[in-house]
């Protein structure tokens, strides 16, 4: 049995492999139920979530994810999520590997970001909006230089001095970032904007979205919970992760729907159609489109097999 800790899964999860892997898995498809998703009381704070996700590959393999979303862990300077993944072979059962959660979470949720945004994003991309400063920030401002030319990285976040922190990763990193304390201004200006927080009201406002935007919502993983308004939903083109997810947990999505903004049908696209080039993604300079994600088992299981099969090879 393989067991990765935190840097070794970010070592062997490389950013473009594992965007090919996404993709890859997303047009062949395997078997992913419904995961469990449990809300938890915590005294004194907002409530916790456990999540149990699991997937396979017929005959090949076995996945779960077992993963905690502590959102009152920001006041202990702690990560929100927390998780492990254990993999086994799909023919006997047999345990494969052990595999940190909460880098594979982090980063096969940015990998998903950056698989949309190769479809939907204008290739001339230049200037890239990160909203949010948690663990989740540094890896989307990865993923998406990965597939787009970025000269420029904002940052915004309601504590400035995390913002700078950020901005200063990302330097030593060869990435151009600069914090930013005025929203609406930064997100007008913005190519791609890409949203990781946490909030239950919208951050992004669809009036300050520019011709040509491409709109990335992350954080929202709950029916309660939205990062943008309703007038940016009626002005993009929207597209999800994966339909089954996206219209029963994402606020972003359920809320407009309710309310008649939106319908399933408005829904052009998920990963599977654009992977599988059912759907081209985006269709003019000028249009505006937005990718809400909720997370799948199926991007655990592509990132936890890529992750193992490499160190397989590394180390054998």
């Amino acid at each position: 049995m393989i067991i990765l800790d935190e840097s070794q899964t970010r070592q062997y999860l490389p950013w473009s492999g594992l965007i090919d892997a996404l993709r890859a898995i997303f047009r062949e498809g395997c078997e992913m139920p419904v995961r469990h998703h449990h809300d938890m009381a915590v005294p004194g704070e907002e409530d916790a979530t456990l999540l149990l996700m699991p997937a396979w590959v017929p005959g090949k393999y076995l996945g779960i994810k077992l993963a905690t979303v502590f959102p009152g862990n920001a006041t202990r300077g702690l990560p929100a999520v927390f998780g492990n993944y254990v993999l086994s072979s799909g023919q006997s059962g047999q345990l494969l590997a052990l595999i940190d959660g909460g880098e594979l979470t982090a980063r096969r949720t940015a990998a998903a970001s950056a698989l949309a945004s190769s479809y939907l994003a204008r290739r001339d991309a230049k200037e890239l909006l990160i909203v949010g400063t948690g663990r989740l920030a540094i890896n989307l401002a990865q993923a998406h230089a990965t597939v787009r030319d970025l000269t420029r990285i904002n940052v915004w976040g309601r504590n400035i001095a995390k913002a700078d922190a950020l901005c200063e990763e990302l330097g030593a990193l060869g990435l151009n970032a600069h914090p930013v304390d005025n929203l609406a201004e930064a997100a007008g200006r913005a190519d791609i904007i890409s949203c990781c927080t946490l909030a239950t009201d919208p951050v992004i406002l669809g009036d300050w979205l520019k011709p040509g935007c491409h709109l990335d919502l992350v954080g929202g993983f709950k029916p309660s919970m939205r990062e943008t308004d309703d007038r940016a939903i009626g002005r993009a083109s929207v597209f999800v992760d994966t339909l089954a997810g996206a219209t029963k947990e994402a606020g972003d999505i359920t809320q407009p729907i309710e309310q008649g903004v939106l319908s399933t049908d408005d829904i052009k696209a998920d990963l599977y159609s654009l992977s599988r080039g059912q759907h081209e993604g985006r269709i003019s300079n000028d249009e505006i489109t937005l990718f809400k994600s909720v997370g799948a088992a199926c991007e655990d299981l592509a990132g936890a097999i890529l992750a193992f099969e490499s160190a397989k090879k590394t180390n054998p």
